[in-house]
């Protein structure tokens, strides 16, 4: 019976040790696997940042810059042209570079490059840092559900795609690509086409009302003919009158001549 007991007691010991030996050995790695999984894209702040590009395949690059010595900061295009950067636009970007995460990390061979649209990306980001250190954001395909972007932070200088070298590619939010590809003018602060169509429309609104009057001018005269018309008529039956009191004058004269001639008894 004590052997039958003592059995028991280590058949149970062994049981709970290797219990606890595979949480250890299989059930806390994949923990940590999980929690590697998602990781900052990027160490720096969005304060950091100095200057920055954006190259799309829509439009020319675009070069933005923080002006020095202004609280808060403002930014400043500078390419294609100079002018103030929308600061919303800005901030939406440089706070994703910054506190951005990736949600895993695939590691591929250079010859599958293509695959993921890293071979010609969507969109490249340059950052310069007060440091003077230069950090590059590619941007490639949105995977299969899109709702992530293949991305490469900071790759290798030269990776052709003919290489065995391997890259580590990112699976970063689709709000990047939300970010970077967006029209020309809602990088700038001032946006002056769509304000100059809304003054322009009221000016065709005035040449309107100047030519309403013209209008109302041009009946004016059309009066004046209507009433010279009138008083042609009111002469004519005049002249008809005054013909028929002239003929009974007439027969007066033709008597006058008949008592002349009785005169006679002077003989």
């Amino acid at each position: 019976m004590k052997f039958q007991r003592t059995s028991l007691i280590l058949v149970f010991l062994a049981i709970a040790l290797g219990g606890f030996v595979y949480y250890q050995e299989f059930r806390q790695p994949k923990t940590e696997e999980a929690q590697s999984t998602s990781k900052p894209i990027f160490n720096f702040k969005e304060a950091d940042v100095t200057s920055f590009t954006v190259k799309t395949s829509k439009q020319p690059t675009l070069a933005f810059e923080r002006k020095p010595g202004v609280v808060p900061s403002v930014w400043q295009m500078t390419a294609p042209q100079p002018t103030q950067a929308d600061d919303g636009a800005v901030a939406f970007l440089l706070n994703l570079l910054a506190t951005g995460r990736s949600d895993r990390t695939l590691t591929i061979p250079t010859t599958r490059k293509s695959e993921f649209g890293l071979d010609r990306p969507s969109a490249t980001v340059e950052v310069k840092l007060a440091n003077q250190q230069v950090h590059q954001f590619v941007l490639g395909k949105p995977n299969f559900n899109r709702n992530f972007l293949y991305a490469l932070a900071d790759p290798p200088a030269n990776t052709p795609a003919n290489t065995n070298g391997e890259l580590a590619v990112l699976l970063v939010p689709i709000d990047f690509q939300n970010a970077v590809d967006r029209p020309l003018d809602e990088w700038k602060k001032e946006k002056p086409k769509k304000d100059s169509k809304a003054t322009s429309s009221p000016s065709p609104s005035s040449p309107t009302s100047s030519s309403s009057p013209s209008p109302a001018s041009s009946p004016a005269p059309s009066p004046s003919p209507s009433a010279s018309s009138s008083p042609i008529p009111s002469p004519t039956p005049q002249t008809s009158v005054s013909p028929t009191p002239s003929s009974p004058p007439a027969p007066q004269t033709s008597v006058s001549p008949t008592p002349s001639s009785s005169p006679a008894p002077s003989q």
